[in-house]
């Protein structure tokens, strides 16, 4: 009876926009966190991030694996942790961040990560297109030129929107089953990149001190996990309230765990010895520079696979965030708006900008910041919070239980600016060496050097949270007072799922 009951929804365009789900429509397993996650993270671009461990951070494979699994692992278990929210509220991640930084405040957090969200967007549209371009050079000997430009934008487009578009259901099932097909198209084209790989300088690559590890963790984590932290209860929010949050963290930690340890690892492996890989501007055609020519179209086609199950995520998430943001508009209307704008930057990407790319990532790099400080406070405000009012998320006026103070939570929005500040006195942001962007005073500083700053952000946003809350308290605690009554009005339900 689930089973058919999914497969009718699987054919149905989800209606439902950022008001949180009834218990009636709840339905699913944690097992739909693993496929989710594992989706998002089978693209072979994961295989440049392991070979700047060995490039940059000059660890040996075993450290790498190590640096890998606890990065990937660790990060992904956070997400999984935080998808918690949107079983707990049925609703989207920045919707809930309402009942945290109130309606007004929620717009800072809400408006970066839209703006992360379309940019990396841009990014994966342009890298797909480039690689589709490649493909019908190989099979069809068609030279690139402007009209087959546009047209492999609006491919790719096009298929992130009939997945996207469709919505929820639609995503669940196909992450299960379009895992199938490209993670073995993965999986043959990782066995030959295997035979690549220079194994004397695998065995003779030296340990690179603690230090080195501890920061190759920092890399991973924020390079995979970090970014798709606020948006795990975004696909938990149909699940009933009875499924274990724990069974959440660990779905969502193997799911994305697997695919990206295996990746990384390679990464690492091919490496050693060559450094082009880790430094190549264009990842796609220095992998398939590394294969024989006969494997360029099963590798151009999971490369395009992988892109696209990641980038349908994102744009689902970003249309669900544009609506929280306050656009008038259904779900489906949103992640069309995303979807022009995305058209609209890769048009520029790959037709007009001659060097744009490096500092529109560069850009989007330091946009990480603000988002870890949004996962700090939102992580310590779910320690606190056991259920969310599903009519104070929606009510936009000063009555409703969420406004606060002028629409702000200030103990959470202050901590947010806080943990910003002292994020940016430890990031640098760079092009290149002679081409630097922004540099923070504390930069070069043993934190900042080893790419920890997103770890000290993450901490001080969340102590300052859990000081300044008191301070916050004549408001926020009877919010808090009145959703705890609700809980208690739930009964055993809620109480299952909080000792869940």
């Amino acid at each position: 009876m689930a089973d058919s009951k999914r497969s009718e929804l699987a054919g149905a365009v989800e209606t439902r926009g950022i008001e949180p789900v009834p218990d009636s429509e709840r339905r699913g397993h944690a097992s739909q966190m693993f496929w989710t996650w594992f989706a998002a993270n089978i693209s072979l671009l994961g295989l440049p991030l392991g070979a700047t461990l060995v490039a940059f951070r000059g660890l040996n494979i075993w450290q790498a694996v190590l640096v890998a699994f606890v990065g990937a692992f660790g990060s992904f278990a956070l997400v999984g942790a935080l998808s918690i929210a949107g079983k707990r509220g049925g609703a989207p991640a920045l919707t809930l961040s309402r009942a945290v930084f109130g309606r007004r405040g929620n717009t800072g957090p809400t408006l970066v990560t839209w703006i992360s969200r379309v940019g990396w967007e841009t990014v994966n549209t342009t890298t797909a297109a480039y690689a589709l371009l490649s493909l019908l050079a190989i099979v069809f000997g068609v030279g690139q030129n402007t009209v087959l430009t546009l047209v492999c934008l609006l491919v790719f487009i096009a298929c992130t929107l009939l997945i996207s578009g469709l919505g929820h259901a639609v995503i669940m099932w196909i992450n299960r089953w379009a895992t199938y097909v490209f993670g073995l198209l993965n999986l043959l084209v990782m066995a030959f990149l295997v035979a690549t790989v220079d194994w004397g300088e695998v065995v003779d690559a030296p340990a690179a001190p603690l230090s080195s590890v501890v920061a190759g963790v920092g890399v991973i984590a924020a390079g995979t996990g970090i970014g798709w932290a606020n948006a795990g209860a975004d696909y938990a929010r149909y699940l009933p309230h009875s499924v274990p949050g724990g069974r959440l963290v660990v779905a969502s930690a193997w799911g994305a765990g697997i695919p990206l340890v295996l990746l990384i690892s390679l990464g690492s492996l091919l490496s050693a010895g060559d450094s082009s890989l880790a430094a190549a501007s264009d990842p796609v055609a220095a992998i398939d520079a590394m294969l024989p020519s006969w494997m360029s179209v099963p590798y151009l086609v999971a490369a395009f696979g992988g892109l696209l199950l990641s980038n349908h995520l994102s744009v689902y998430s970003a249309g669900l965030t544009l609506v929280t943001l306050g656009v008038r508009a259904r779900r489906t209307v949103a992640v069309g708006i995303d979807i022009v704008i995305t058209f609209a930057g890769g048009i520029y990407f790959m037709l007009i900008a001659e060097d744009f790319y490096g500092p529109f990532t560069t850009f989007l790099t330091l946009l990480a910041v603000p988002i870890t400080a949004w996962v700090g406070v939102f992580a310590v405000d779910m320690l606190r919070r056991r259920v969310y009012d599903a009519e104070a998320l929606m009510e936009p006026r000063r009555a409703g239980r969420y406004w606060y103070n002028g629409g702000f939570a200030w103990s959470a929005c202050v901590s947010w600016a806080a943990a910003i500040v002292v994020g940016l006195l430890l990031t640098e942001a760079k092009t290149s060496d002679a081409d630097v962007w922004f540099s923070g005073p504390f930069a070069h500083s043993w934190l900042g050097s080893n790419g920890l700053g997103w770890v000290v952000t993450f901490v001080v946003a969340a102590v300052a949270y859990s000081l300044l809350l008191p301070l916050d308290r004549a408001v926020r605690a009877e919010a808090l007072r009145r959703d705890t009554e609700t809980a208690d009005a739930e009964g055993p339900a809620a109480e299952k799922e909080v000792s869940a």
